[in-house]
């Protein structure tokens, strides 16, 4: 097989393009390809896809393949235009490589395979490409999936924000929580963020929308009641939020009784923060006796941890109307707990209760929202943060969105 064939069977040439000559240069690890059309007759104009006269031909084009072996390989050809009645001259597309880009088709794809597992800067150096040209691949994947993604609204929605940088930049993120996939990004936690995503769907579409789980911010349920029908009934407080709101308050009652137990010289509390945030069956074994010995101590931390660990039964319910019994009677224990980082969480939580008892309608939360944001976070850190947000929304996008990020295969 002479190389002018081997490398037409490697581009998938169709009818109508030949490979011309093929020159290697080892000393700058090269190849490269020259294309030419075999058609001077009539060529399929690029809008109508009528069969229209050769216009002419333009200047030199170089695409970037697929390597062979060591060496990097271009693609050079002179594209043919068609002059349409209707649309005037139009260049053909190359059956090679996608419209504006200087890669093949092929090419693209192993580029964005390897960007889904490094970053931009990985890839650079794996693929011999500038980091430009790397990222213009994500910008490129991103534009064409999201063109691509179906005008929907999910019917459960999972909405919780993502730190962008430090000293509170946040992004509102909005996700699929059926799909597992973020859905949109905005800029901020405001209630316009959230409004922005809405704005984009009609009423009708708006009232798809079956529930949506969020944590107790007041901007996200305005939005959210500005634009979603009987969202009184959809919106659902995400438990482990409210676990959180609990936790973080025994965390404060063992601060303030660690602060005043050293002061005695008594450091019992010392190390000993994370083992009263895990539940309980998640105390490491080779500190359950030194735990248990605390625990029972007439400690206020230990009272503390014993309400945390009692509202958790609250999640096994069934039915909403004995979840709220045993709401009430917790209710009660804490707020004549004497403690008042706890008093103040449970009255937190009463006043969010309808919203919290609507989990036993829907049984959703924010799961998938926070695997997702755990995701983010991986990529932040193997890119080693973003100083932009639109990059930063970006690589969402491209590793979370659930996008169809790669180029269609133009027929020959």
């Amino acid at each position: 097989m002479q190389d002018t064939e081997l490398y037409a069977r490697l581009l998938n040439l169709g009818r109508g393009w030949r490979v011309r000559e093929v020159r290697l240069d080892m000393s700058k690890d090269r190849v490269d390809v020259w294309v030419e059309s075999t058609d001077d007759g009539t060529w399929l104009c690029a809008e109508c896809k009528t069969a229209v006269a050769l216009y002419d031909h333009t200047g030199e084009q170089l695409w970037r393949h697929l390597d062979t072996c060591q060496c990097r390989t271009y693609v050079h050809a002179r594209l043919p235009r068609t002059a349409c009645k209707e649309h005037g001259v139009r260049q053909v597309a190359a059956p090679w490589a996608g419209p504006r880009s200087g890669f093949t088709l092929l090419m693209e794809s192993r580029l964005i395979d390897t960007l889904k597992e490094c970053d931009v800067t990985g890839c650079s150096r794996l693929m011999r490409v500038s980091w430009d040209e790397g990222w213009g691949i994500v910008e490129r994947a991103v534009r064409r999936g999201r063109e691509r993604k179906p005008h929907r609204i999910p019917a459960y929605l999972g909405i919780d924000e993502k730190s962008f940088a430090k000293r509170h930049n946040y992004e509102t993120l909005v996700c699929d929580l059926q799909r597992g996939t973020v859905e949109h990004v905005v800029d901020d936690r405001r209630q316009e963020s959230l409004e922005a995503y809405y704005g984009q769907f009609s009423a009708e579409e708006l009232a798809g929308v079956k529930a949506a789980a969020m944590d107790m911010w007041d901007p996200y349920i305005a939005a959210t009641h500005a634009y979603v029908p009987q969202a009184k009934e959809k919106i659902v407080f995400d438990r482990y939020h409210v676990t959180r709101l609990v936790s973080e308050a025994v965390d404060k009652i063992r601060r303030q009784e660690h602060k005043m137990l050293a002061a005695q010289g008594d450091d019992r509390l010392k190390g000993t923060k994370f083992l009263w945030l895990a539940n309980e069956e998640n105390i490491p074994e080779c500190r359950q006796v030194e735990f248990d010995a605390i625990r029972k101590a007439n400690l206020r931390t230990g009272r503390a941890w014993a309400i945390k660990e009692a509202l958790r039964e609250f999640w096994n319910y069934t039915y909403r109307r004995c979840a709220e019994k045993f709401f009430l009677r917790w209710y009660f224990w804490a707020t004549h707990s004497r403690l008042g980082p706890i008093i103040k969480a449970a009255k937190t939580l009463k006043a969010h209760l309808a919203n919290i008892l609507t989990y036993f309608k829907h049984r959703i939360c924010n799961a998938t929202a926070e695997g997702l944001n755990s995701k983010i976070q991986m990529v932040k850190e193997m890119a080693c943060g973003f100083r932009n947000r639109e990059h930063y929304k970006l690589a969402i996008y491209f590793h979370c969105g659930g996008l169809d990020l790669y180029p269609a295969t133009v027929a020959s």
